[in-house]
């Protein structure tokens, strides 16, 4: 069978190894002149130092977000376009490193990258006031952007180390790296509220962190492996290979958002900056959906037939998270709480899918690049939908009938009505049909149900406070110059953590430009993805056009390029009654909901806060810490009681030898008296026994 390569550019192509270091270490040098911009922040620039470096690392200080630091991601896509398949071998690297560029990769590249580079296009417009003020001597503003500016490029190198490696270490320090790097990102705005996420983010990290490190450390270990595809041949012929199974799932599952394992999730990108919410869930969240395909035995024949327990516990874990996060989402007021809880649910859905790869191995070929593109899907989808977010609290000069109709494309796209989001659901439904696994297919349109109550309200949150806000500016009276700046209401009214760079009042359209030009692009690329993908892909060919009328089947396993293009396929008109369902049941329950419980809506946030979990766990941890506490204190006590008693028979005891001293030092001056003493009382005896003796022979 011909392949087909995701190259576009074929005549175009670069070699492979200039491209993958330009991709990983232009990030990284773009954080080494952040760090020095932070060093010089702390002092004047150096006179002994030359102009030519003076002006670069001044300019960083001042204004951290310009078009150098913007232009990050932008080898990768460079990567993405030019570079050929292939390997790249690194003797010198750790334990000998192996990064690799395939078509899988080269989506996962694709749509991260680009993400990444709208993301931080829309960061300029979105510290635009910060940045103002930081320019202006504020040292608080200044710090932050900084910070932002160094720990952006940091997170993004690792989040692509992690998707060209295929040696365990350099995947794992790539994944680790953008993990902790993310951390600054949650607490920019330094508020309780941001702590309070960025402790359940850090606490969740460490703790599946832990869990992957031992996973891939027993298994590199049991099977000498150093690469993932060793790894994987070691989890499924290892006597504990379902226990080393277990870890990585369990472990990769807190950055994916499985259900008991999410709490991190709604916590923390309500708090975060609009831009750093949107890679969150839709870039670094993938991370754990690429540590189950690279770790685990997915697809392989001959698996330890344990592994089909751990196939239903991952099945179930994702239609539980698939519908309960929907309806724990429905009772949030934040609307980044809302899609932070559809992001769970979404991922609960790809899990349910990934779990087909070890209950039937033979389908997973076909599956493996659905769920690719669904994660793409996904990805690009809840990035437009961040970044609208922002877009409601600094609306663009735009009509509201445009502004809205923009705000809920990629919300239909996501709920599978419009776009890669139908493309997504029609090529799912036929794969698992084939599979015969048409029960799924049920429960997963039953779920897209709950992604489309989940959608409406979002949008509602958003638009809500907004109106109300353009209601309260058409006044009499009322300033016409905030007739356009409904943010200070909305997010008064469901934003814990007012973001100090979102004045409008105190920025220029200008430099807030960036944030809907982004935004735009963003929903752009969301709805195009299967055309671009299709690019990628070098087009359909007619067969492969024909192919796919009959439904996805055996016939396209093979050739991953072949597969994707088949998974391409827009449904036929026939089929969109099938598909659109859901989105009507959704936008029913949606409105019966919000009509049968506008009275109690808000003590339902309350009785339900985002989180969820994380508040009685946390009761219990600060319980179980009292305790500990408490128990400690009462060691602390009973010891002081214990040495204060040993210390008292110690102080009796040097009393009695202090006696004992003085009454030996007393016999030793009166010893002769003594001696004198016993010896007249001995002659006195004696004298007494002679007499005695005398008187009576």
């Amino acid at each position: 069978m011909t392949e087909l390569s995701l190259a576009p550019f074929p005549l175009l192509r670069l070699p492979l190894a200039p491209l993958l270091f330009a991709a990983l270490l232009w990030p990284l040098l773009l954080g080494l002149r952040a760090a020095l911009g932070a060093t010089i922040s702390l002092g004047q620039p150096r006179p002994h130092l030359s102009r030519p470096l003076n002006q670069p690392l001044s300019q960083s200080l001042h204004q951290p977000l310009d078009w150098l630091w913007i232009s990050a991601p932008w080898p990768a896509l460079a990567l993405v376009v030019l570079g050929p398949d292939g390997s790249l071998w690194l003797e010198a690297w750790l334990l000998g490193g192996c990064w690799e560029l395939d078509d899988q990769r080269r989506l996962l590249l694709a749509f991260s990258a680009l993400l990444w580079g709208l993301a931080g296009w829309y960061a300029r417009g979105y510290f635009a006031a910060e940045q103002a003020q930081a320019a202006a001597g504020d040292p608080d503003s200044r710090a932050r952007l900084l910070r932002f500016a160094l720990f952006w490029p940091l997170a993004l190198c690792g989040n692509l180390l992690l998707l060209v490696a295929e040696d365990i270490a350099s995947f794992y320090l790539g994944f680790a790296l953008m993990t902790f790097s993310a951390y600054p990102l949650v607490i920019h705005n330094g508020t309780r509220e941001a702590r309070t996420g960025g402790l359940a983010y850090l606490v969740m990290a460490v703790l599946g962190e832990g869990m992957i490190l031992a996973g891939l450390l027993w298994g590199a270990g049991t099977g000498s492996a150093l690469t993932l595809s060793e790894l994987r041949a070691t989890l499924a012929t290892a006597d504990m290979g379902l226990w080393m199974g277990l870890l990585l799932w369990l472990g990769f599952g807190v950055k994916a958002g499985v259900i008991g394992l999410h709490l991190w999730l709604p916590l923390a990108h309500p708090v975060a900056p609009t831009p750093a919410s949107a890679v969150l869930s839709g870039v670094m969240i993938k991370a754990g959906l690429v540590g189950w395909l690279s770790t685990l035995p997915l697809g392989m024949a001959g698996i330890d037939d344990a592994f089909q327990g751990l196939g239903r516990a991952m099945l179930t874990a994702g239609l539980i998270g698939a519908f309960a996060a929907a309806l724990l989402g429905a009772a949030q007021r934040h609307p980044k709480a809302v899609l932070a809880y559809s992001s769970v649910s979404q991922m609960g859905m790809i899990a349910a899918l990934v779990a087909l790869g070890l209950l039937q191995p033979d389908s997973w070929p076909a599956l493996s690049v659905l769920v690719l593109f669904f994660a793409a899907h996904h990805g690009l989808s809840k990035g437009a939908l961040f970044l609208g977010v922002g877009i409601s609290e600094q609306p663009p000069r735009l009509p509201a009938w445009l502004l809205w109709t923009l705000l809920i494309l990629p919300a239909l796209s996501l709920a599978g009505a419009l776009g890669s989001g139908l493309i997504a659901k029609w090529s799912t439904k036929k794969a698992l049909e084939a599979a015969g696994e048409e029960t799924l297919a049920v429960w997963l349109s039953l779920a897209a149900v709950g992604t489309t109550l989940l959608m409406a309200r979002t949008l509602w949150r958003q638009w809500r406070p907004w109106r109300e806000t353009i209601e309260t500016n058409q006044r009499p009276g009322h300033s016409l110059s905030t007739s356009h700046r409904p943010s200070q209401t909305l997010r008064a009214s469901h934003s814990p953590s007012p973001n100090p760079s979102s004045n409008p009042d105190q920025n220029d359209q200008h430099l807030l430009a960036p944030m809907p030009l982004a935004w735009l692009l963003g929903i752009v690329a969301a709805l195009s993805l299967p055309f671009w993908a299709g690019w990628l892909a070098g087009g359909l060919t007619a067969e492969l056009a024909d192919q796919l009328a009959d439904g996805i089947d055996g016939e396209l396993e093979g050739a991953f390029s072949r597969q994707l293009a088949g998974g391409l396929a827009s449904p036929p008109l026939s089929a969109l009654p099938a598909l659109l369902w859901p989105l009507g049941l959704g936008l029913l329950f949606s409105i019966v909901l919000g009509w049968s419980l506008r009275r109690v809506a808000t003590r339902l946030s309350h009785w339900l806060p985002a989180g969820d979990l994380w508040w009685p766990l946390a009761f219990c941890g600060r319980w179980l810490w009292c305790l500990a506490r408490g128990l400690l204190q009462g060691l602390v006590i009973l010891q002081a009681a214990w040495i204060a008693w040993w210390v008292a028979r110690e102080r009796d005891g040097l009393t009695g030898l202090e006696m004992l001293t003085r009454a030996e030092g007393w016999l030793r001056r009166q010893l002769a008296l003594l001696l004198l003493a016993v010896a007249l009382g001995l002659a006195v005896v004696l004298l007494l026994n002679a007499k005695s003796t005398l008187l009576w022979p």
